[in-house]
């Protein structure tokens, strides 16, 4: 902390809380950080080119599904033994940090986290005859409580979901293969196991709520720029979505969190968010972690992150003294710590570009009689492997 200057690139959709992050280190260090934020539509492309150029700023945040192709590139610095030194370094949420590690070396920290979570209406589930205190553990519960709300009628429905959303479907819908122990890809991101019978069973349950007439009509429609704004309006019974939309949620209803179950229970999130490292060709490297170190600490996870009912980044501060004044969000802190991100080089184009493999594959089996789930996924490896 010697009164260095550091640049610093954030996309714009994180823009908030990492403007808050920064204000806070600038008022309590000698060290200045100059953030740049940058629309999110154009950000890959321009951290790929500074990349390339060798021009990335020191201090370099990212959609933490595109970490891979960056840090296998060497457009990170290897800040292992930084991370290994923290005295908390057990408790940082691992997703990102895995993600981040190449051969061993480990290169990203979670900046921001946005986790996938069900979010359930207990007016409505009391109005069902369900218990609102009781939130379903498997997924085959999940549709039974769905199905019971959806029987109260007048334009209310058990769920809804982003049918016509690649990263909707992602987001929300691998945490239950995942929680019955199943992966849905292997671990270098090259071999799609989205055919597998634990996947399929997953869809089949979601299949079963759309022919039933169980989820929103508007459902097979919904590209995703507006499929979490159904749940606010509160005629949606339970509905997993981003653990971010809670602060959206209105006062005229009774809002529940809980963990997104699979089919035979178990529990798991997707971690999203976006992670931060040093840019490979920063001159400013111990005053870059000196920022990173800061960001992950009990300052500015509880009076920064917390304080302002973001997820924190350390499982051993999920209870604290905001979020214990909700338990929704220890729920959200908790479920960090069994949550996953998962790896591929070719993650945006493979899933969650609309015009991507994934998004047919899923919506075939789904809503239509497309070719087989086996060769519809062979579209996917095809992709994962380019």
């Amino acid at each position: 902390d010697d009164g260095s200057t550091l640049e610093m690139w954030t996309r714009a959709a994180t823009e908030a809380t990492v403007q808050r992050l920064v204000d806070g280190y600038n008022e309590s260090h000698e060290n200045q950080v100059n953030l740049t934020v940058i629309p999110t539509d154009e950000y890959l492309g321009r951290v790929a080119t500074a990349a390339g150029a060798g021009e990335l700023p020191d201090l370099v945040s990212l959609d933490v599904v595109f970490v891979p192709q960056f840090t296998t590139q060497g457009a990170y610095l290897d800040v292992t033994d930084r991370i290994d030194a923290l005295p908390f370094a057990d408790s940082i949420a691992p997703s990102h940090v895995d993600v981040g590690t190449v051969e061993g070396a480990k290169h990203n920290v979670p900046l921001t986290m946005d986790l996938s979570v069900l979010f359930y209406n207990k007016d409505l589930y009391e109005e069902a005859g369900l218990d609102p205190e009781q939130p379903p553990t498997t997924l085959e519960e999940f549709a039974e409580h769905a199905r019971a709300v959806n029987e109260l009628g007048d334009d209310i429905y058990g769920t809804h979901f982003g049918g016509n959303c690649g990263g909707c479907f992602v987001f929300t819908w691998w945490p239950s293969i995942w929680a019955d122990g199943a992966e849905v890809m292997n671990e270098d991101g090259t071999e799609s196991f989205l055919a597998s019978p634990e996947a399929q069973a997953v869809y089949d349950v979601w299949k079963g709520l759309y022919e039933d007439g169980v989820t929103n009509p508007e459902t097979p429609d919904e590209a995703g720029p507006t499929w979490t704004g159904f749940f606010p309006e509160g005629n949606i019974g339970v509905m997993p979505m981003p653990s971010t939309t809670l602060g959206l949620m209105p006062d005229s209803f009774e809002t529940g969190v809980a963990p997104i179950p699979g089919v035979n229970g178990g529990e798991s999130t997707f971690v999203g968010g976006d992670s931060l490292g040093i840019g490979a060709n920063s001159q400013l490297p111990d005053q870059a972690w000196n920022f990173i170190a800061w960001t992950l600490s009990d300052e500015a996870q509880v009076e920064i992150m917390a304080a302002n009912n973001e997820v924190v980044a350390r499982t051993d501060l999920a209870s604290n003294e905001y979020s214990q004044e909700d338990e929704r969000l220890v729920t959200i802190n908790e479920v960090a710590g069994v949550g996953r991100t998962p790896y591929a080089l070719n993650f945006g184009q493979t899933f969650n570009d609309p015009q991507g493999p994934w998004l047919p594959l899923i919506r075939n089996y789904v809503f239509g009689d497309g070719p087989s789930l086996d060769q519809d996924n062979e579209a996917v490896n095809a992709s994962l492997q380019q």
